[in-house]
């Protein structure tokens, strides 16, 4: 489903150059993706608590993916301040 503010000339684009892909490029690109956005992530949880502990941000991002429940019982931890 196209984006709102994507036009439809670019979305075929992007429709032409996925399809182009073989499986193997399509995961390798979706596991960049993946780790650029982990990045980014950790980058602004590291900005935002850094008195915090290199566990702690990884904890952090894990929160971001895990439920709390899941979180405190596997880790001991959990992002929603209980």
């Amino acid at each position: 489903m196209r984006p709102a503010d994507t036009s439809e000339e670019a979305w075929k684009r992007l429709e032409a150059g996925v399809r182009a892909m073989t499986p193997a490029e399509r995961i390798a690109r979706a596991v960049s993706l993946t780790i650029v956005t982990h990045r980014a992530a950790l980058a602004w949880i590291r900005r935002t608590h850094p008195e915090e502990t290199e566990r702690q941000h990884r904890l952090r991002l894990a929160a971001r993916y895990i439920d709390a429940d899941t979180m405190r019982a596997a880790f001991g931890f959990s992002d929603d301040g209980s």
